[in-house]
């Protein structure tokens, strides 16, 4: 069991900053990797980027390379989503994952690899 809470969204005009925080708690942090995932209005929820149990090993979305960073903080069991020069598209209820499987290449861009999901958080980007 983990619980995941997900906090940072807000309203942000285009090519400002949000980082996103998700604090996990009930068991040991660092025997899950973590993903986050975001979903727009009428859409799919879709991967944005995932960080292994170690926090040495990365992977984002194509459209977020270079502006948004994932990183984990095994002390304070975070992991927080740094996300710099914000687009209107990129408007979306965020979520945060967790998952404890074995990892093989591609995995953890699957919703399906992670056991549990924090509620949410809204991010607006205005144009």
């Amino acid at each position: 069991q983990v619980q995941l809470v997900e906090s940072g969204g807000g309203l942000v005009q285009a090519g400002g900053s949000l980082r996103l925080s998700c604090a996990a708690s009930g068991r040991i942090f660092s025997n899950y990797f973590m993903g986050w995932f975001r979903q727009a209005p009428g859409k799919e929820r879709e991967f944005v980027s995932a960080v292994s149990r170690s926090g040495g090993n990365t992977d984002y979305k194509d459209s977020v390379k270079g502006r948004f960073t994932i990183s984990r903080d095994l002390a304070k069991n975070t992991v927080y989503l740094q996300m710099n020069s914000l687009k209107p598209e990129d408007t979306a209820v965020y979520y945060c994952a967790a998952g404890d499987g074995r990892i093989y290449s591609g995995r953890h861009r699957l919703e399906a690899s992670y056991d549990y999901w924090g509620q949410g958080t809204q991010v607006t980007v205005s144009s």
